[in-house]
């Protein structure tokens, strides 16, 4: 059964999610270039909207798959990974949690909420792409996979851009306010 879902996931998700994630990367890289027609972040729920969502979506339900169907097929085979995989993932879901928990789910996908400017966003302004980078940094040493260090990169690569292309935005919004908190709060950390 594993045989066949590794299959599947090899032959047609691999290239599915590779897809999903230039897809993703030239948007982002677009809305860097382009900040005056940029699709994200969105000013309602429109179809673009929807279209990232699900982008993001089939990504992070793909994702988990290759760990498992390419789990322990790199060269790192040593439990040491597990003592320096594990700490990075549940720092990074804190991070990811406490962002959302602080910034709120209207925020969080890009329909604007009010400025937020408290709790881990003093730390940096990207909490929870920050904890996104260590989630998934994580996985990638926890899985050994070559499979799994691709896609996971490519997420990873998302999440950099992302803040970029959504900095103009910000701007636009709070103004001064966000340029003040841009001024003493790292991007990243």
């Amino acid at each position: 059964m594993l045989t066949e879902v590794s299959h599947v996931a090899t032959h047609y998700l691999l290239p599915a999610n590779m897809l999903a994630h230039v897809v993703l990367i030239l948007a982002a890289l677009w809305c860097v270039a382009c900040p005056s027609k940029r699709l994200y972040p969105m000013t309602g729920k429109t179809p673009a909207y929807y279209a990232m969502w699900l982008l993001f979506g089939f990504v992070f339900l793909s994702n988990p798959l290759f760990v498992v169907t390419s789990w322990n097929t790199g060269v790192w085979t040593s439990p040491l990974r597990f003592w320096i995989a594990v700490p990075m993932i549940l720092i990074g879901a804190t991070f990811v949690t406490w962002g959302i928990r602080t910034l709120g789910t209207k925020n969080t996908s890009g329909i604007r909420d009010g400025f937020v400017a408290k709790g881990p966003y003093l730390i940096t302004r990207n909490p929870q792409y920050v904890g996104d980078f260590l989630i998934f940094s994580g996985v990638i040493i926890f899985a050994n996979s070559g499979v799994v260090l691709a896609t996971h990169l490519l997420t990873i690569l998302v999440f950099v851009i992302a803040p970029v292309a959504e900095e103009p935005w910000l701007h636009e919004q709070y103004g001064e306010d966000y340029d003040a908190y841009r001024a003493r709060v790292p991007r990243f950390l």
